[in-house]
């Protein structure tokens, strides 16, 4: 890929900087991510990029070299492997997990300092986005309404009834010069029973929260200072100063961006949406997962990831991942996942994938921290 200096922008988008909040363990994908290794570092595609990589592969583009990741101190090194193009200040390294707010927060003040018109564009690192003209299309929309003020996020139209997302309560049209699709954001709202889900996809009204937003740093400030102005003092100091952060940072309150920003900025009608036709999946669990993978040539009716010569199927379907050095033999099971490291086994159905977080839980419970 091209070095963050060279690539060459968009340069419509001249003020916008995309940060990368790169965090989270990702437990549903246990054993593969852990949290010395967690998913947003992996390559679950099979393309030879981790999920990070991609997520800048896919900003490059549209930012060149304005590009911040933020991350846990764990991760810092394994984050400079991977992007050995990014700069040293252009890459925050949090001392502890605080949820999304100080992590995005953090790389607002810092942009703010370099630019008070600064945009800021947060995606997350473990993310899964096809139809890439049409997704650079919905951040050019974006940033023309984040220009005037909006808090905008990018919504995804559902397609299906999930109760495992919140969703956007989409309003009326708004006249954005630049932006047609944008819309006003009624309200933030929060996992729906199956019931609710069904009634949200029929009605048309509601889009998926995919946690991906677009804002002037200087005004995601001020809308988080409505509510939490001690964060914000903080933020502003540990950007003027970095070598403060490790002081002040357990002193930040443990908030996502949703429950600080948007659900206040949305309650008083600073919040807009760019309803988004691309393909987007978070890759939550392994049956999400399997929709991502093509089905194996050699083992059909397996979704395979990692080497295929290590995988004999007779008559399963599901998906494999063979990790761990030896044969994974598959007889006769329905959408089993079967995943294999060099430390641990995972055997279940597509139908429990999002009971393994709990086995996680179960393991720490039980003093096995080495395998999680």
């Amino acid at each position: 890929m091209p070095s963050g200096d060279s690539a060459a922008a968009d340069q419509t988008l001249h003020d916008l900087t995309a940060v990368i909040p790169a965090g989270g363990v990702g437990s549903r994908l246990w054993p593969l991510s852990r949290a010395s290794s967690p998913k947003f570092l992996l390559d679950l595609t099979g393309t030879g990029r981790s999920l990070l990589q991609s997520t800048a592969d896919r900003l490059r583009p549209l930012v060149g070299g304005r590009l911040v990741v933020v991350t846990g101190v764990r991760h810092a090194d394994a984050v400079r492997t991977q992007l050995p193009d990014l700069s040293e200040a252009d890459l925050l390294v949090e001392p502890e997990p605080r949820e999304s707010m100080p992590a995005i927060g953090l790389a607002a003040a810092v942009l703010e300092r370099r630019d008070p018109d600064a945009v800021l564009g947060s995606f997350a690192a473990d993310h899964v986005i096809g139809d890439l003209d049409v997704f650079a299309a919905c951040v050019r929309e974006a940033v023309h309404a984040a220009r005037g003020g909006s808090l905008v996020t990018l919504g995804i139209r559902p397609t299906y009834p999930s109760t495992g997302f919140g969703y956007i309560q989409v309003g009326a049209p708004q006249d954005v010069p630049g932006a047609p699709h944008v819309r006003h954001v009624e309200a933030f709202v929060e996992k729906p029973d199956a019931e609710r889900a069904r009634a949200y996809v029929a009605a048309g009204d509601h889009l998926w929260n995919a946690g991906m937003f677009v804002v002037r740093a200087t005004t995601l400030l001020e809308l988080l200072a409505l509510e939490h102005p001690e964060m914000v003092t903080l933020l502003r100091r540990m950007a003027a100063d970095r070598s403060t952060i490790d002081a002040g940072w357990g002193s930040l309150t443990r908030i996502a961006i949703d429950h600080a920003v948007a659900e206040p900025a949305a309650a008083a009608g600073r919040v807009s949406v760019v309803p988004a036709d691309f393909a987007w999946d978070d890759v939550g669990d392994f049956a999400s997962l399997a929709t991502l993978l093509p089905e194996s040539g050699s083992q059909p009716g397996l979704r395979v990831l990692g080497d295929e010569r290590l995988v004999v199927n007779e008559g399963s379907t599901g998906i494999v991942a063979a990790h761990g050095g030896r044969t994974v033999v598959a007889l006769g099971l329905d959408d089993v996942v079967v995943v294999d490291t060099p430390d641990a086994l995972l055997v279940t159905t597509r139908e429990r994938c999002q009971d393994v977080r709990g086995v996680v839980a179960t393991l720490q419970r039980l003093g096995r921290e080495d395998l999680t």
